[in-house]
């Protein structure tokens, strides 16, 4: 007697990512997100944050239920994430090729750093013209303080993450190991022709429809089909991706709308100086600068005319606003994504000094918390009640000392904050 569940539909949407099945042989991914290993979550609250996460448990579970295909296409638009997380999946991939599994990648919009390295295990890569590509070393943020010993050992890991990538880079494009070094050193990026010339793609899909990929006017994020994916800070849009027209627009905007036509190329700057000249050359922008001028005087409580904001004591709104968004752009380098993001273009939009000022207030109640949470998990583990080593008594007798000597209460803080700075290195 058959088996009535042998081929059972497979339909799973997780929203970054989606995966079908119908017919029990040829399976298709959507992989439209950054990976990650867990769902991130806001340190204070504890709350999942919001985004396009595709956490690496929940990926490779829902990955077991296309084991019967013969095919897997993955439709992919990702700028990539953890590295560990790629080598993981496309490890995972070649496993299935290995079982007979056809591999095939469509490049949608972007693969990029850890993403590239999943695409890479696919056999075969078609990528759009106006698509992208992107490989570079490794890093991670480190928190506390460090040795040179220390700093040299995270380096090796590095290297290692590199020679990973490379052997993943290697099996596709078949170049060698210097030249996928010098390639990821130098951050490169490679549009869909691109890809193909280096052997990371096999095939340009000349015939698809033009895909609407921008960049924004501050060069700090991609328009993938009206929606915006963030670059990590210090990474910037090559030139020859062309700038978003409505660089100003709000990152929401954006997602409800088609990217307006591609204006100033190779992230070229607006000649204007004054609002009305800025409507002569660039009208989108400058209704968009209007817009965003309004809802700051709206924010803040005032009341004012579209007369007012045009001649608010010789005070163009577009060139404040500008400048507004040029500060908080020029210390991207030292706060997160959101906190940047929230500033620009939050519910409550505020200048680079109110930004610093609130991080300073977060960093504060964080660094409380888990001050806090240190006295606590002291407290808990009984390290308190332990005396000093024979010899190190407080009163020079080679007794047994006090749980409030010196000694050890310095070595417990160095242990505590070892484990602490060990939980917050992230390789990506």
């Amino acid at each position: 007697m058959p088996n009535p569940f042998k081929h059972r539909p497979v339909h799973i949407n997780r929203g970054p990512y989606s995966m079908k099945m119908e017919d029990g042989k040829n399976a298709e991914i959507t992989l439209y997100g950054l990976v990650v290993e867990t769902w991130p979550t806001d340190w204070e609250t504890g709350e999942r944050l919001k985004g396009d996460f595709i956490a690496q448990d929940d990926f490779l579970q829902d990955l077991e239920s296309l084991g019967e295909a013969k095919s897997l296409t993955i439709r992919m638009n990702s700028l990539g994430g953890d590295s560990l997380v790629g080598m993981v999946i496309h490890n995972r991939l070649r496993e299935l090729a290995s079982k007979g599994v056809h591999l095939a990648c469509v490049v949608d919009g972007a693969a990029m750093s850890a993403a590239s390295v999943i695409m890479s295990a696919c056999d075969e890569v078609r990528i759009n013209p106006a698509s992208l590509v992107m490989i570079h070393r490794c890093w991670s943020y480190l928190w506390g303080c460090y040795n040179a010993d220390e700093l040299r050992e995270a380096a090796n890991m590095f290297d290692a993450y590199d020679r990973a990538a490379v052997t993943a880079y290697q099996r596709k494009t078949g170049l060698d190991t210097d030249e996928l070094l010098r390639l990821m050193s130098e951050t490169t990026y490679l549009t869909g022709r691109e890809a193909v010339e280096k052997g990371f793609a096999d095939k340009l899909i000349e015939d698809a429809e033009p895909l609407d990929i921008s960049a924004s006017a501050d060069g700090r994020s991609l328009f993938v089909r009206g929606r915006q994916f963030h670059l990590t800070p210090g990474m910037f849009v090559p030139d020859n991706i062309p700038t978003l027209t409505a660089g100003a627009a709000a990152p929401d905007e954006a997602n409800k709308q088609k990217p307006a036509q591609a204006g100033r190329q190779n992230g070229g700057d607006t000649m204007a100086k004054t609002l009305e000249e800025l409507r002569k050359e660039d009208p989108v922008l400058a209704g968009q600068l209007m817009a965003e001028a309004r809802a700051a005087v709206s924010a803040s409580g005032a009341a004012a005319s579209e007369a007012e904001l045009q001649d608010n004591g010789g005070d163009d709104p577009a060139t404040a606003e500008r400048q507004r968004l040029q500060e908080i752009d020029a210390l991207a380098g030292l706060f997160d994504v959101e906190t940047i993001h929230a500033a620009k273009y939050g519910d409550h939009p505020c200048s680079a000094q109110e930004m610093v000022y609130q991080a300073a207030q977060k960093a504060s109640r964080q660094g409380r918390q888990f001050l806090a949470a240190l006295e606590a998990d002291t407290a808990a583990s009984g390290a308190l009640d332990v005396g000093a080593a024979s010899g190190a008594g407080s009163d020079g007798t080679g007794g047994t000392g006090t749980k409030d000597t010196p000694q050890a209460m310095a070595a417990q803080a160095k242990a505590d904050a070892q484990v602490f700075n060990a939980r917050k290195k992230e390789v990506r």
